[in-house]
């Protein structure tokens, strides 16, 4: 299934032009015009979904996998040290195109810090409650 407003399923498949490090018949991966380092990488299913929580399990392994093998690429291809896998899902999370992707941005030696947090802290009482929140949903 496929948006004809969404400028990522246009992009995906082949409407509009990108730069393009991979294709098969479930995915297209190109370059962010907006790189947060060179090499950033976007894979964007060819069917719409809006985010993660849409999308079969079977799709999400294959992107999650395909990922993997883009990020071992840039780290040979590139030289890179190391790379993110980022997904933000829904506008809180960052998400600003509502068709699912998946950032695979280089890390260099000395580079900038991209996806950082400070840890907070957590008592043990206030884990098991979460964690009771969350599984009820499963």
């Amino acid at each position: 299934m496929r948006d004809d407003n969404c400028i990522f399923c246009k992009i995906a498949n082949g409407e509009i032009p990108s730069t393009a490090v991979y294709e098969d018949e479930n995915f297209k991966a190109i370059l962010d015009l907006g790189p947060a380092q060179k090499g950033h990488t976007l894979i964007l299913p060819k069917d719409h979904y809006k985010d993660l929580t849409e999308a079969p399990e079977e799709l999400c392994g294959k992107a999650f996998s395909l990922a993997g093998r883009i990020g071992a690429a840039m780290k040979k291809g590139l030289g890179c040290a190391g790379f993110n896998v980022v997904q933000n899902n829904g506008s809180a999370a960052g998400q600003t195109v509502f068709h699912l992707h998946i950032h695979i941005i280089p890390r260099y030696a000395d580079g900038p810090q991209i996806v950082a947090w400070n840890p907070g802290t957590t008592t043990p009482e206030e884990s098991s409650e979460t964690a009771a929140k969350i599984a009820a949903e499963l």
